[in-house]
């Protein structure tokens, strides 16, 4: 449940499912003042489906979105995110069975052991671990750890915002990098037809500047409750549990519990090599779990009604977060129906025709960070966009690299900004949308502006294919 700020008069932000509900009728009213059109589709070179930038052409929709369309958009939108759901649903009921074991709670006292007086150097390694997913495109995977990271910012003496940041702003910071992300950068370049993960070195410096104005921000906050735990953006909730002592309860490290944690971490590595060199997707990395739910219920000689009971009881944590993914699908859906999405892309490539090199990146920057707003899918807005940007590109003499660099950060940032996912984020943390935005707006802002500034960085020095 979403924690109140310390605010409890004025506005107060509607819930999750209220926002993504409202996106869902901003679309259908969108339908009636945008006409629909579409692009034929083309399967290119590397066997991607995409859009034949010649080929745009209005058209009759003789399906408009209904009255009752807008409802059963709902239910269209669960089975369209289903892979998504029930990979949350399955990671986070093997997660809790290590969580229920104690071996979790051991490894944070360890931890805090080791730490004392260095509670921040102890956040700055799990900011750097949700990096790494980040960087290796977990996305949605990552989501039932977040839980983890609010757990780890309360037994470090911290708010539930720290816990949420490290989490969300690290995966972002990785994410946007695109240093090995198969979702975006991968698809963008096989799009324009360039080497996969190529240009890596200058997506890495990128990555360091993201880390560094992550980290500050997250470093300002950390700093500023220490001293004065009013200033918490949560200072009730976080008032009450400073007289409670995080650390009483927490389990001794055994062997067993050591063993559940190697299995784990064998199964993070595991995913990681599969996603980036083998092309797994939810499937693959909701089978590993169960099979990790399989190990975890051996090493702790847990019976199998028991397992099943436990697995239930952490699978329910994160129903809001999959019903939320499933009305995030559901504008999709609706935008689907009204053809309007390659209307949008055709009015932006128009606006783009004529434009100095540097303005057009600007315009690109923007769009893509706007559209993300309607569309989150990384890979779904690569496949619209980018054969349009691929031609334009060499119109405008910019290199194919820089564009998908420009792409690649106008998709990441706002993924956590925008409320169509970041609102699952937030509801695996207890965080509601107006408090997580009082929090991160100065942190994103850095990061689009730095973002622009390296595109331009890379159009100056020519930044390309290898």
């Amino acid at each position: 449940m979403a924690q109140k700020s310390k605010k409890t008069t004025g506005f107060r932000m509607p819930h999750v499912f209220i926002i993504l509900l409202l996106i869902m009728l901003f679309v259908v009213v969108l339908s009636y003042i945008i006409p629909s059109g579409t692009y034929e589709r083309l399967e290119n070179a590397a066997g991607i489906t995409v859009i034949d930038p010649d080929t745009f052409h209005y058209v009759e929709n003789d399906t408009p979105i209904t009255f009752m369309n807008y409802f059963e958009a709902v239910y269209n939108g669960f089975v369209n995110g289903a892979t998504i759901m029930g990979t949350l649903f399955i990671c986070s009921g093997v997660i809790y069975l290590l969580e229920a074991s104690g071996a979790f709670g051991a490894f944070i006292g360890v931890i805090l052991d080791r730490t004392k007086g260095k509670e921040f150097s102890v956040v700055c390694i799990f900011y750097t671990i949700f990096v790494i997913f980040g960087v290796l495109g977990y996305g949605e995977a990552a989501y039932p750890f977040y839980p983890l990271a609010v757990t780890i910012g309360f037994a470090l003496g911290y708010d539930r915002m720290v816990g949420t940041a490290l989490a969300i702003v690290g995966s972002t910071v990785g994410f946007t990098s695109g240093l090995m992300n198969t979702f975006t950068t991968g698809v963008a370049q096989q799009i324009v037809g360039l080497p996969l993960f190529s240009g890596i070195g200058f997506r890495a410096a990128g990555l360091a500047v993201f880390y560094v104005i992550g980290l500050a921000g997250l470093y300002a906050y950390c700093r500023k409750i220490r001293r004065d735990p009013s200033l918490s953006l949560l200072s009730d909730e976080y008032m009450n549990l400073r007289k409670e002592d995080h650390t009483d309860g927490l389990e001794e490290m055994n062997i067993r519990r050591v063993l559940g944690l190697l299995a784990f971490l064998g199964v993070i590595v595991v995913q990681g090599y599969g996603c980036i060199r083998l092309g797994w997707s939810f499937p693959q990395i909701g089978a590993i779990y169960v099979i990790l739910g399989i190990l975890l219920a051996l090493i702790f000689r847990i019976g199998p009604s028991e397992a099943c009971q436990l697995f239930c009881k952490g699978a329910v944590r994160v129903f809001a977060a999959a019903f939320a993914v499933g009305l995030a699908q559901s504008v999709v859906v609706l935008m689907n129906q009204a053809f309007i999405m390659d209307t949008i892309v055709h009015g932006m490539s128009e606006l783009l025709q004529n434009r100095s090199a540097i303005l057009a990146l600007l315009i690109i920057f923007v769009f893509v960070t706007l559209f993300n707003f309607l569309v989150v899918s990384g890979s779904g807005k690569a496949v619209i966009v980018m054969p349009i940007l691929q031609p334009l590109g060499e119109i405008l003499h910019i290199n194919q690299q820089v564009l998908v660099l420009t792409y690649q950060y106008g998709d990441g940032i706002t993924n956590s900004f925008w409320p169509g996912s970041s609102l699952v984020q937030l509801s695996m943390c207890g965080v509601d949308y107006g408090t997580w935005l009082r929090f991160c707006w100065k942190i994103y802002l850095g990061f689009i502006v730095s973002a622009f500034m390296l595109v331009m960085v890379a159009y100056g020095i020519g930044y390309g294919p290898f």
